[in-house]
């Protein structure tokens, strides 16, 4: 199938719980995992989940191994896929910090979460993945894996007042200027 069409706020299935995935040798996982890749390679997206292409499994996608243009200014994550994800948050502190979503096109809040934690699962070959991780590598990862719960960042603002359109965010000085 390739590159996806991306489910936007307001599309109920945004707000399922997805399902475990049973099986990683099945090859409707295999076209998951390409589309996945591929749509989030054609949005320039820094992550995405299975429920944002429609798909209800605990599956998601990020990082890309160089800088994301959505992201300029935020570090390089490894390309990581997470098929079952587990959290463990790593202490109590939490960082403030502007989030966008592919889901919710255009716009950017600002967003509490978890400074660091450790996420474990399975690749797409059956392999355990457990890793501690810090940041924005911990905040995107914190953020693909809302998805599989229903959840969206404009839910989890941190104040509804720093929450709007990217253009008028940038002009503000909010965040910073994405190059075109």
């Amino acid at each position: 199938m390739g590159v996806r069409t991306v489910l936007r706020l307001g599309d109920p299935r945004l707000r399922q719980s997805a399902k475990a995935v049973p099986e990683v040798h099945d090859p409707a996982l295999r076209q998951l995992i390409t589309d996945l890749h591929d749509t989030m390679e054609a949005c320039s997206g820094a992550g995405l989940a299975a429920p944002q292409i429609g798909v209800l499994l605990r599956v998601v996608l990020f990082g890309g191994g160089g800088p994301n243009p959505r992201y300029p200014d935020a570090p390089p994550l490894p390309r990581t896929l997470l098929i079952n994800p587990v959290l463990t948050p790593l202490g109590p502190e939490r960082d403030e910090g502007w989030e966008g979503c592919l889901s919710v096109p255009g716009l950017r809040g600002r967003v509490s979460r978890w400074q660091r934690l450790r996420y474990q699962g399975i690749d797409g070959d059956g392999q355990p993945v457990d890793r501690c991780v810090e940041g924005f590598h911990a905040r995107v990862v914190q953020h693909e894996c809302d998805h599989l719960d229903g959840v969206l960042f404009p839910d989890r603002l941190s104040d509804p007042t720093a929450f709007g359109f990217i253009p008028e965010l940038e002009a503000a000085g909010l965040i910073p200027a994405v190059p075109s």
